[in-house]
C-alpha cells in the first residue's frame, strides 16, 4: 500500500447519522438526560485514521437540515476532507443509543429513506478513488439501498482498475438484511478486497457452513492478501498465505464498546500504511480498540498516535505466531 502520509488519502463512503444517547444507565422509557452527537462506521474509521496521522476523506449524503449540518461540521472539525452531498429530498438519519445497564448497550436506528441511504454512484467525484492511497468500505452501506450498493461496487471497481488497495469491514447489521441476503453481497465485495475485517460470525456469512478460519483461507485463495479476524476483548488473528498471527487483547475499564471495532480498523490500517509488520499492526489495532472503550461515544475516544504509544509503553501483549 502507498503511504497516505505523503499526500494521498484513505477514502471512504457511507452514511453518518445524528446520534442521541442517554447520559445515565437505564431504559429510554425513563431517561431524562440526552446528549447529541454523530456516528457512522465509515466516518468513525476516517476520524480514527486522522487522529493517527493519516490523511482521510469521507463522502456521504446528509439531509438539508440542522442534523446534516452537524454531521458535516463535526467530521470536518476533525481535519478530514469532507465530500458531503446535501439531499433536500430526505432527512439526515438518526440513531439512538441507550445503556440499559452498566454492561449493556442498545442502539436503535431511524434511517429508512434517509439521505444517506440515497447515496448514488454519481455522488463520487472523478479521480476521488483513483488518487487515493486506499479505499475503505463496509458491509453497512451496500445494504442500505440499491443505489448505495451500486456506489460501493462502483468505488471498488474504480479502485481495482486504478491499482488502489481496497479494505472491507463486514460490519453486519441484522436490521438491514437477513444473513441469507447479506452473505452474497459481502462475499462479492470481500473477494475484490486486499484486506478483509470481520468477526467469527461475520466471516461465516461469506461462506455458510464454514468456520472463520476456513472462510479466511477461501478468501485468500480468491486473492485477498490479509483476513483480519476480530475477537473483541480476546484480541485478533490475521490470516495470510504465510500463516496466521494472533494477538491478545488488552484489559481496560470498559465504558462503551460501540465504535471499538472501527477504532481497531483505523489502528490496523494506519499501521499498515506506516509499513509495520503484521504483529505490530495487530498490537496497535488492539490498543486502539481498547482505548475506544474507555469513554462514551462512537468516535470521541479514538486515540492519537501519542495516546497509543503511551498506552503500549505501559503494557505487555506480544503477538504469537502459529
Amino acid at each position: 500500500m502507498t503511504d497516505a502520509r505523503h499526500g494521498r488519502a484513505v477514502v471512504t463512503l457511507g452514511e453518518t447519522m445524528a446520534l442521541v444517547r442517554t447520559t445515565e444507565f437505564g431504559s429510554l422509557r425513563h431517561a431524562s438526560g440526552l446528549a447529541l452527537g454523530i456516528g457512522g462506521a465509515e466516518s468513525n474509521v476516517a476520524i480514527g485514521l486522522g487522529r493517527l496521522g493519516v490523511s482521510a476523506s469521507w463522502l456521504g449524503r446528509v439531509g438539508d437540515d440542522s442534523l446534516g449540518e452537524r454531521v458535516v461540521r463535526e467530521i470536518r472539525a476533525e481535519g478530514l476532507d469532507v465530500r458531503g452531498v446535501v439531499d433536500a429530498g430526505a432527512p439526515t438519519g438518526l440513531m439512538v443509543k441507550e445503556r440499559p445497564s452498566a454492561s449493556s448497550t442498545a442502539v436503535h436506528y431511524y434511517r429508512s429513506g434517509s439521505a444517506g441511504s440515497r447515496l448514488s454512484p454519481d455522488d463520487l467525484p472523478a479521480d476521488w478513488v483513483e488518487e487515493a492511497a486506499l479505499l475503505h468500505v463496509t458491509g453497512i452501506t451496500p445494504l442500505l439501498s440499491e443505489s448505495a450498493r451500486a456506489s460501493v461496487r462502483g468505488a471498488v471497481d474504480r479502485a481495482r482498475a486504478a491499482g488502489v488497495a481496497v479494505s472491507f469491514d463486514v460490519n453486519y447489521r441484522s436490521a438491514l438484511a437477513s444473513p441469507e441476503a447479506a452473505g452474497p453481497v459481502f462475499r462479492e465485495i470481500a473477494e475484490h478486497a486486499e484486506v478483509v475485517f470481520g468477526g467469527v460470525e461475520e466471516l461465516g456469512l461469506l461462506f455458510p457452513q464454514t468456520d472463520a478460519e476456513t472462510a479466511a483461507r477461501r478468501l485468500l485463495e480468491a486473492g485477498c492478501t490479509e483476513v483480519v479476524l476480530k475477537r473483541g476483548a480476546e484480541g485478533a488473528t490475521v490470516y495470510t498465505t504465510a500463516g496466521a498471527v494472533e494477538s491478545p487483547g488488552f484489559v481496560v475499564d470498559v465504558v462503551d464498546t460501540v465504535g471499538a471495532g472501527d477504532a481497531f480498523v483505523a489502528g490496523y490500517l494506519s499501521a499498515t500504511l506506516d509499513g509495520l509488520d503484521v504483529p505490530e499492526r495487530l498490537r496497535r489495532a488492539n490498543a486502539c480498540g481498547a482505548l475506544a472503550c474507555t469513554s462514551p461515544g462512537d468516535w470521541e475516544s479514538a486515540p492519537t498516535l501519542r495516546d497509543v504509544e503511551r498506552f503500549l509503553s505501559g503494557g505487555d501483549s506480544d503477538p504469537v505466531r502459529r
